[in-house]
């Protein structure tokens, strides 16, 4: 992969790690390597672009829509929506590409930008490497009536509501619902469609100002939402993030609903309707031990990959399968969505809600979530976690002592000198004491020093 694009696309500082000129320069390269598969096809390639409400947004894309338009592309802006819109949206009107601008669950000094491909998908590593190599190339700029013509058209995200609304198995009515929108891209969109589903819906975290996305509020700041439902007698609450592609839930008790629970929740609906390709759900290797027993308690099957939504959609891809997720709440439903989508998996998680009878909490008593105990070891050499063996012999001993109800998982950072070491265990303190134990070896045997 690229230096300059991450796991998700371009993120960093607005206006300084990220810049209208990089924002522009990025799209041209994009424009070139995207958009030539409609150009060889004979017509003008056409691209959908939204942005979550940063206030950085408004001048990074409005260089996103020029470079696109600049070079050749025809442009359908669609103005603030949730990064799955435009995925959906970029499908939905057959555009060649798409481009969000939006930073997510970060704080509101940031932004980023992702393209996607043909089809609303995310882009392989390969089209990153390729948009990357054309960055700042010589290029023929065209001119007269074959430069981009831009649009502005936010009706379209009506037609994306009304999609998730036709994949609601069971109307919502009877549910009183809290929606923290974290001040993000779905402020309006979210509580519409719960709103048309049948739920009663209390918002929260639904006035954007440019300045307060995730200010406190979303999947990342739960301490609101889990108040607001005690203080309004909720059957539930529902907590995106900046640009709604994901979610985490909150019981009627104010009890979190994590990622894991939610996607054991759905993959026992899914099961049961029949949707639930191959009876298997994919996670990360991240994701609570306590869900892998679930599953294997209800006959599910269990595909771990990589840390990061993108393994788990290349996993999906590549098995056929229909659910995958992780414990942050990021739930991809391929069946109706090509990426992780938080108010799909709202609705789908209230209409399990309103079809079973059974409070949330209920449903989420599926699976009991096991202490996890995450311990980052700093100034180690990372490279020596799996060829150590001194501490492969630590890591041994402590599965042998927790048997089949701990898991112990060592990763090295991607971009640090850190490795981390994550421990499940019955009990919080045994979780605590075996992770600090192994973190002890991991310093003893790849410090960096000496």
């Amino acid at each position: 992969m690229g230096s300059i694009f991450g796991t998700d696309g371009v993120r960093g500082l607005a206006n300084a790690d990220l810049t209208a000129e990089l924002a522009l320069d990025l799209s041209v390269a994009a424009a070139h390597v995207l958009g030539d598969v409609g150009a060889f096809e004979g017509h003008r390639p056409v691209a959908v672009v939204g942005r979550d409400p940063r206030a950085s947004g408004e001048f990074l894309s409005a260089a996103v829509v020029a470079g696109l338009a600049s070079a050749g592309v025809d442009v359908v802006d669609v103005g603030v929506v949730p990064t799955p819109a435009v995925a959906y949206l970029t499908a939905h009107i057959g555009a060649d590409l798409g481009a969000v601008i939006s930073a997510s669950h970060n704080a509101m000094p940031d932004n980023g930008l992702k393209f996607l491909a043909r089809g609303g998908h995310k882009l392989a590593d390969e089209l990153e490497d390729a948009i990357e190599k054309r960055l700042r190339e010589d290029w023929a700029r065209p001119t007269g009536a074959a430069v981009g013509r831009i649009r502005a058209d936010a009706s379209l995200a009506q037609r994306y509501a009304a999609h998730l609304l036709s994949t609601v198995p069971h109307p919502l009515a009877g549910l009183k619902v809290v929606l923290d929108a974290a001040h993000g891209a779905a402020y309006a969109l979210a509580p519409q469609v719960l709103r048309d589903a049948g739920a009663e819906v209390v918002t929260i975290g639904d006035a954007p100002d440019g300045l307060n996305i995730n200010d406190g509020y979303g999947s990342t700041h739960l301490d609101r939402v889990r108040a607001a439902v005690v203080d309004h007698g909720a059957d539930a609450g529902i907590a995106l993030d900046g640009d709604a592609d994901r979610c985490l839930a909150v019981d009627a008790s104010g009890e979190v609903v994590d990622g894991d629970q939610i996607m054991a929740i759905l993959a026992v609906a899914m099961r049961d309707s029949g949707h639930l390709h191959h009876d298997t759900a994919v996670v990360t290797v991240m994701s609570n031990l306590g869900f892998r027993l679930a599953m294997e308690r209800e006959r599910v099957n269990v595909v771990e990959t990589g840390v990061g939504d993108r393994y788990v959609l290349e996993a999906m891809k590549q098995g056929g399968y229909s659910l995958g997720g992780e414990q942050s709440g990021h739930v991809i439903m391929l069946e109706h969505a090509t990426t992780g989508d938080g108010t799909l998996t709202a609705l789908q998680l209230l209409s399990r809600v309103a079809s079973t009878g059974s409070s949330l909490a209920g449903l989420a008593a599926v699976m009991e979530r096991l202490p996890q105990v995450l311990v980052n070891v700093k100034g180690v050499d990372k490279s020596g976690v799996d060829v150590c063996e001194p501490l492969q012999a630590a890591v041994r001993d402590v599965e042998a002592e927790l048997g089949v109800t701990g898991r112990v998982l060592l990763r090295p950072s991607g971009t640090e000198p850190v490795v981390r070491v994550m421990v499940e265990a019955p009990d919080a303190a045994q979780a605590q004491q075996v992770a600090d134990r192994l973190a002890e070896v991991v310093r003893a045997e790849l410090s960096l020093e000496g």
